[in-house]
């Protein structure tokens, strides 16, 4: 069969190989291309603003905004929009071709950098032997490029969410567009890539630290929260996705209109945060994790909002409901843009809200969550106790996503097999799989600590970091803590990447190892850093656990 395409990045491509024809998320070939093209002529775009620092010239905040949108916006299951994808790309060549004309010294820039073109050639582009993933042809130097590629991609998302909050961090945007602009480089060897990878690991961390104080400084520290999961009587307005800011912008504007606001997916932890408290229309959380919005959103009755990644090509029945907005794009759904002033009128959802029925109840009860960093920390001395008593054997780190496959039922059967003794730290959408089953609690202590989103993970490190303290260990890998990690895009790879750099060893990851890995690629990650799959939940017990 032809190949029309060639995508590896998320965990669900076809076949653990790469998916050819069209993209097991719903990606259409020419969809595909113009991705491959945004990221190409963004890498351009990244050499051009690497040669303008190093003559000492400063590179504009909007700028940066433009290269970490561009990347967000090729995230797996973000955008699906060919017009908007095209729009960027025209954009990013206007850009790149003005700030081409600042600097004082073009000689040896790279291809990507001096490329214009018109839109109608596009395609063409794209299609060719210096565009896309297979543009590398040493196997081994292609996969590092990709794994940088993603964890960096995972990063701009990250720094998306906090530049929206006004938190800015000139350095990471800096090594961001470094690191884009080596990619291009054909002179670095395997052992340059390898220490850019890492590299790429330590800004991690830094950006998700830029995050977390974005997130608590805005709207306070996530607490000890119960989440109502069933249905009011009002009719709501569903958000998903994890963007904060546009959530506290639809709270404001649907205040006195009779329309409740619900969250989904990822957007669950947005309860944990005092700011959001305050609104008596906040109802709760409706449904789980992202791959089952076609059953959910048709039953919601009332219009979605997608904020980032984790739509799914809707079904005709709802697509009318479903808007967009940031990265998000759907062919034919109604896209809400951001004005001049920073703000966004979500008006066309609530007036149609209010034509729409109450939502159709999927269950009822209550979930716990809010356990960040420093509502932990609050309750460091009895957890430290409970571990001295043995109440508390063992912590395992169970964070990441959730997906469609099958095989990602090992997580529930895992989540279930535990010993009582054990404690979950989870953040990230793959929670949906065990933190509503009755796993009970501890000396009162929830056996799962739902952190948050997948943007929260840095909580669980510093959480880890915080135990190794006060357990006055020098190697956070003596910790009773393991790591059982389910993973899907590429905001994954930069936790793991982070991780990595923080020094923690002996990962699991699933339900498959990432496609984009080459085997010797992989051998590095085993070899130093323990990197490992997952087998049988009972084998995996025994090793993570004992």
């Amino acid at each position: 069969m032809e190949q029309q395409m060639f995508c590896f990045q998320c965990q669900e491509t076809a076949g653990c190989k790469g998916c050819t024809r069209v993209g097991v998320c719903g990606k259409q070939p020419q969809t595909a291309g113009l991705q491959d093209l945004l990221i190409y002529v963004t890498k351009g775009l990244a050499a051009v603003t690497t040669r303008l620092r190093a003559e000492g010239q400063s590179v504009a905040q909007d700028v940066n905004h433009l290269v970490t949108l561009n990347l967000f916006v090729t995230i797996t299951n973000a955008n699906f929009d060919d017009a908007a994808i095209t729009a960027r790309i025209e954009k990013t060549l206007a850009v790149k071709a003005e700030l081409l004309g600042q600097l004082k010294d073009q000689a040896d820039l790279p291809a990507a950098a001096l490329w214009q073109d018109k839109a109608e050639n596009f395609a063409a582009k794209a299609a060719s032997n210096e565009v896309g993933v297979l543009a590398t042809a040493d196997e081994d130097k292609r996969s590092l490029r990709e794994l940088i590629t993603y964890g960096l991609k995972g990063l701009a998302a990250y720094m998306k969410h906090a530049n929206v909050l006004a938190h800015e961090n000139e350095a990471i945007d800096a090594f961001l567009q470094q690191a884009l602009a080596k990619l291009l480089d054909d002179s670095l060897t395997v052992d340059d890539l390898v220490a850019l990878t890492l590299e790429t690991g330590k800004w991690g961390v830094d950006g998700m630290a830029l995050l977390d104080a974005a997130n608590t400084e805005t709207y306070g520290n996530p607490e000890l929260t119960q989440v109502d999961l069933g249905v009011r009587s009002n009719p709501g307005i569903l958000i998903s996705g994890h963007d904060l800011k546009d959530l506290e912008m639809l709270l404001e504007q649907t205040q006195g209109t009779g329309v409740d606001v619900y969250t989904h997916g990822e957007m669950l932890p947005a309860h944990y945060y005092p700011k959001f408290k305050q609104y008596q229309n906040f109802a709760g959380n409706y449904g789980n994790a992202w791959w089952q919005q076609k059953d959910e959103f048709e039953k919601f009755n009332g219009p979605i909002l997608m904020t980032t990644n984790c739509v799914v090509p809707p079904k005709d029945s709802y697509k009318a409901r479903l808007f967009t907005t940031g990265a998000v794009g759907v062919p034919g759904c109604p896209h809400i843009t951001l004005k001049a002033d920073g703000t966004k009128d979500f008006t066309p959802i609530i007036e149609m809200a209010k034509k729409c029925a109450a939502p159709t109840e999927l269950e009822q009860g209550k979930l716990v969550g809010g356990f960040a960093h420093e509502q932990v920390f609050a309750v460091a001395d009895k957890v430290v106790e409970a571990v001295k008593s043995g109440a508390i054997k063992k912590f395992v780190v169970m964070a990441g996503c959730d997906g469609r496959m099958k095989s990602r039922e090992y997580y529930k059967e895992f989540a279930e097999a535990l010993p009582k003794d054990t404690i979950i730290l989870t953040a990230g959408c793959a929670k949906y799989k065990y933190i509503k089953l009755p796993l009970g609690d501890i000396g009162g202590i929830p056996r799962v600590l739902d952190a948050g989103q997948c943007n929260d993970s840095y909580s669980l490190a510093l959480i880890a970091l915080k135990l190794k303290e006060v357990f006055g260990l020098d190697d956070i890998n003596k910790l009773p803590l393991a790591f059982n990690i389910a993973w899907y895009e590429q905001k994954a790879v930069i936790v793991l990447l982070a991780l990595l750099h923080l020094g923690v060893k002996n990962i699991h990851l699933g339900p498959t190892l990432p496609a984009f890995l080459s085997p010797n690629v992989a051998n590095v990650l085993v070899e130093n850093f323990g990197i490992a799959g997952i087998s049988t939940v009972e084998d995996d017990i025994k090793t993570l656990i004992g």
